[in-house]
């Protein structure tokens, strides 16, 4: 009888280790996830705003020279006007094909990474 009730407590205890393992693993998991989703989405802020500046420098050049080109200088800035008003027509034309698939996709990636741990083990 008593190695009976030792055998379930000792069983317990592992039992009990092993959930605690457990636990820890799934929140060390999550963290690691959440950590390269959030360095993703900082790398993808930095260099869209870099991208930004960019586009903004690169169309007021192209502006100007086209205001000198034609001789007026509405209709060089407004002619770079047109050609976002048209960019922005197709990313809402295109945004449920292309865009939000290719985020969902990226975000799916980031998401189920696996580790090199993980990749050790296989």
């Amino acid at each position: 009888m008593e190695n009976e009730d030792r055998f379930f407590s000792e069983s317990k205890e592992k039992l009990e280790a092993y959930l605690h393992n457990r636990v820890t693993l799934i929140k060390l998991q999550a963290v690691e996830k959440t950590t390269r989703l959030a360095g993703a989405f900082f790398t993808i802020i930095v260099l869209g705003l870099i991208a930004t500046f960019i586009l903004l420098f690169l169309s007021l050049t192209i502006a100007t020279w086209l205001s000198t080109l034609f001789g007026n200088l509405y209709l060089g800035y407004g002619i770079v006007a047109l050609l976002y008003i048209i960019l922005a027509v197709v990313i809402v034309v295109l945004r449920k094909k292309v865009i939000e698939k290719k985020v969902t996709n990226f975000l799916v990636n980031v998401l189920l990474e696996k580790s090199k741990e993980d990749e050790n083990k296989v």
